[in-house]
Protein backbone atom coordinates (compact mmCIF):
# COMPACT_ATOMS: atom_id res chain seq x y z
CA UNK A 1 0.00 0.00 0.00
CA UNK A 2 1.47 3.37 -0.88
CA UNK A 3 0.77 6.64 0.47
CA UNK A 4 0.75 9.66 -1.41
CA UNK A 5 2.19 12.40 0.65
CA UNK A 6 1.82 16.58 0.53
CA UNK A 7 4.95 18.09 0.49
CA UNK A 8 4.54 21.17 2.44
CA UNK A 9 5.89 22.49 5.99
CA UNK A 10 8.99 24.06 6.67
CA UNK A 11 10.57 25.21 3.54
CA UNK A 12 7.79 26.31 1.52
CA UNK A 13 8.53 29.84 0.90
CA UNK A 14 12.43 29.79 2.40
CA UNK A 15 13.71 30.59 -0.76
CA UNK A 16 11.43 33.70 -1.32
CA UNK A 17 12.51 35.12 1.88
CA UNK A 18 16.02 34.87 1.88
CA UNK A 19 15.83 36.24 -0.83
CA UNK A 20 13.98 39.44 0.41
CA UNK A 21 16.72 39.77 2.78
CA UNK A 22 19.85 39.14 0.83
CA UNK A 23 18.40 42.15 -2.32
CA UNK A 24 17.81 44.33 1.29
CA UNK A 25 21.30 43.95 2.05
CA UNK A 26 22.94 44.90 -1.33
CA UNK A 27 20.45 47.77 -2.13
CA UNK A 28 21.59 49.12 1.96
CA UNK A 29 25.06 48.64 1.11
CA UNK A 30 24.91 50.56 -1.71
CA UNK A 31 22.71 53.21 -0.38
CA UNK A 32 25.16 53.71 2.31
CA UNK A 33 28.19 53.83 -0.19
CA UNK A 34 26.46 56.23 -2.18
CA UNK A 35 25.65 58.48 0.70
CA UNK A 36 29.26 58.76 1.57
CA UNK A 37 30.84 59.11 -1.97
CA UNK A 38 28.21 62.35 -2.22
CA UNK A 39 29.64 63.77 0.87
CA UNK A 40 33.13 63.26 -0.94
CA UNK A 41 32.79 64.21 -4.85
CA UNK A 42 32.06 67.26 -6.22
CA UNK A 43 28.78 67.74 -7.04
CA UNK A 44 29.09 69.10 -10.65
CA UNK A 45 28.79 67.40 -13.56
CA UNK A 46 32.15 66.58 -13.98
CA UNK A 47 32.11 64.30 -10.65
CA UNK A 48 29.17 62.50 -11.26
CA UNK A 49 30.75 61.89 -15.06
CA UNK A 50 34.00 60.68 -13.15
CA UNK A 51 32.19 58.32 -10.81
CA UNK A 52 30.52 56.57 -13.70
CA UNK A 53 33.35 56.39 -15.36
CA UNK A 54 35.09 53.52 -12.70
CA UNK A 55 33.74 50.53 -13.74
CA UNK A 56 33.53 49.32 -10.32
CA UNK A 57 31.04 51.76 -9.73
CA UNK A 58 29.39 50.90 -12.63
CA UNK A 59 29.16 47.11 -11.46
CA UNK A 60 27.84 47.72 -8.01
CA UNK A 61 24.77 49.97 -9.47
CA UNK A 62 23.71 47.16 -11.83
CA UNK A 63 24.10 44.60 -9.52
CA UNK A 64 21.91 46.72 -7.39
CA UNK A 65 19.73 47.57 -9.58
CA UNK A 66 19.38 43.51 -10.16
CA UNK A 67 18.82 43.30 -6.79
CA UNK A 68 16.05 45.96 -6.49
CA UNK A 69 14.21 44.32 -9.99
CA UNK A 70 14.36 40.70 -7.55
CA UNK A 71 13.13 42.50 -4.62
CA UNK A 72 10.00 43.90 -6.31
CA UNK A 73 9.46 40.64 -8.61
CA UNK A 74 9.00 38.35 -5.07
CA UNK A 75 6.57 41.41 -3.47
CA UNK A 76 4.34 42.07 -6.35
CA UNK A 77 4.58 37.88 -7.54
CA UNK A 78 3.36 37.20 -3.77
CA UNK A 79 1.04 40.24 -4.16
CA UNK A 80 -0.86 38.56 -7.09
CA UNK A 81 -0.86 35.28 -5.83
CA UNK A 82 -2.49 36.58 -2.70
CA UNK A 83 -4.76 38.72 -3.99
CA UNK A 84 -6.16 37.59 -7.29
CA UNK A 85 -7.75 34.67 -7.48
CA UNK A 86 -9.11 34.98 -11.60
CA UNK A 87 -5.92 32.36 -13.12
CA UNK A 88 -6.13 34.26 -16.32
CA UNK A 89 -6.04 37.36 -14.87
CA UNK A 90 -3.22 36.31 -12.34
CA UNK A 91 -1.18 35.07 -14.99
CA UNK A 92 -1.64 37.90 -17.02
CA UNK A 93 -0.32 39.81 -14.51
CA UNK A 94 2.24 38.06 -13.18
CA UNK A 95 3.60 38.18 -17.47
CA UNK A 96 3.18 42.05 -17.74
CA UNK A 97 5.38 42.45 -14.35
CA UNK A 98 8.02 40.01 -15.64
CA UNK A 99 7.80 42.45 -18.86
CA UNK A 100 8.07 45.54 -17.05
CA UNK A 101 10.93 44.02 -14.88
CA UNK A 102 12.99 42.68 -18.00
CA UNK A 103 12.31 46.61 -20.06
CA UNK A 104 13.37 48.17 -16.33
CA UNK A 105 17.04 46.03 -16.45
CA UNK A 106 17.52 46.46 -20.12
CA UNK A 107 16.77 50.63 -19.51
CA UNK A 108 19.30 50.34 -16.83
CA UNK A 109 21.84 48.55 -18.08
CA UNK A 110 21.67 50.79 -21.19
CA UNK A 111 22.24 54.00 -19.13
CA UNK A 112 24.23 52.59 -16.61
CA UNK A 113 27.10 51.70 -19.16
CA UNK A 114 26.21 55.01 -21.68
CA UNK A 115 28.14 57.24 -19.05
Amino acid sequence: MSKNRIIAGAHYGLRDWIMQRVTAVVMLAYLVAFVVILLCIPHDHEGWRSLFANHAVKVFTLITFIALLLHAWVGVRDLWMDYIKPVGLRLALHVLTILWLLASLIYSVNIIWSV
